[in-house]
């Protein structure tokens, strides 16, 4: 074999070498950073496990806990509200007529921002719904509409406000329970940005 061959032989497997190297060298680079953003992740996951606790809802026999004659008033003025399959219990914007315990059924919160409808999630038997409208200016913040028949519990708001005067620490409780609701609603909001931004950062590194 000719001399030249044998040097471009040689460049040729020099090259290799260097580049199998760099490939081995940027994978153990990769494998590095998802080892660190695990156990980084894990941290976070756990504080986020914490801060969750701290601010999950508390029971509603606890929250709508009251003097016998303040229960009564509530128990008289609340009534029931019946739904079929695709009915919109409220609008977003309409007057609130008060506090809703969902009792049955399958429902979805829905709101509208800038021309764009956003589905805010789903509520469940047991979810008392429209804390910052009737603890605020008395207007809907999203719309609910049924996925299934079912029914709520409607508290009115003038029995609400009857409630509010003759036992304050009412109005306290559920005043901390919408702040707890919208701690939940930021966290959630934040790990589901922190999850999209880790994808986008594991691709690029294996890109």
């Amino acid at each position: 074999m000719a001399r030249g061959s044998l040097l471009v032989h040689s460049t040729k497997g020099a090259r290799k070498e260097t580049a199998d190297r760099w490939i081995a060298k940027a994978r153990r680079l990769v494998t590095e950073v998802r080892v660190v953003a695990k156990g980084e992740g894990a941290m976070q996951t756990e504080a986020r496990s914490r801060r969750m606790d701290a601010v999950a809802a508390h029971p509603l026999a606890e929250l709508l806990a009251c003097p016998p004659a303040t229960g009564s008033l509530l128990t008289a003025s609340a009534r029931a509200v019946e739904f079929g399959t695709g009915e919109t219990i409220f609008r977003q914007g309409g007057p609130c007529l008060g506090l809703y315990l969902v009792v049955s059924g399958q429902l979805l919160r829905r709101t509208e921002r800038l021309e764009t409808r956003i589905t805010l999630g789903s509520a469940r038997p047991g979810d008392l719904l429209e804390l910052a409208a009737a603890l605020g200016d008395l207007r809907h913040t999203y719309s609910l509409i049924s996925q299934t028949a079912g029914s709520v519990l409607l508290l009115p708001i003038e029995a609400l406000h009857l409630a509010f005067q003759s036992y304050p620490l009412l109005r306290m409780r559920l005043l901390e329970e919408l702040a707890r609701e919208v701690s939940r609603a930021y966290h959630a909001c934040t790990m589901s940005c922190g999850v999209r931004t880790r994808r986008r950062g594991t691709r690029a590194l294996t890109n």
